[in-house]
């Protein structure tokens, strides 16, 4: 009988690793596109609207690492978090964070302006992403 138990956390645990990841892939290529959007609306496409792909890919990527109910609530908001430091931090310019920012991934990653207007698609993503993590959850636990 307690086999059974844990043979069925364990697929439950992965069935939720792989709709995380496909997800993870989804919102990474639209985060993609819209970094790279050409078109009407491009300057608020590229530099707000990707910040909302960004927040949930995080999102989805701790939640593919730690599956638990709790970590749909918490994950969103620890990545906010994160993600409004590393916002503050491009107020920063020191040498090695601008070592860092010197290749595409660096600047993904870490941002090169500060702008307020992104803490809103910061909520927004994370808003999303909670959604989101919760869809799974339920789609695995049907709680």
């Amino acid at each position: 009988m307690l086999s059974f138990g844990l043979t069925k956390i364990l697929l439950q645990k992965a069935t939720i690793r792989q709709l995380s990841i496909l997800s993870l892939l989804v919102s990474f290529l639209l985060g993609l596109l819209t970094k790279f959007y050409t078109g009407p609306a491009q300057f608020v496409v590229n530099n707000y609207l990707s910040s909302i792909p960004y927040e949930i890919c995080w999102c989805l990527l701790f939640f593919w690492l730690i599956p638990t109910r709790k970590a749909v609530q918490q994950i969103p908001i620890w990545v906010f978090i994160v993600t409004c430091i590393l916002e503050f931090l491009q107020l920063w310019h020191p040498p090695f964070l601008e070592l860092l920012r010197s290749n595409l991934l660096g600047k993904l990653i870490l941002g090169t302006q500060f702008d307020p207007w992104d803490f809103i698609a910061y909520v927004i993503g994370s808003f999303l992403a909670w959604l989101w993590l919760r869809q799974i959850w339920r789609a695995n636990n049907h709680s």
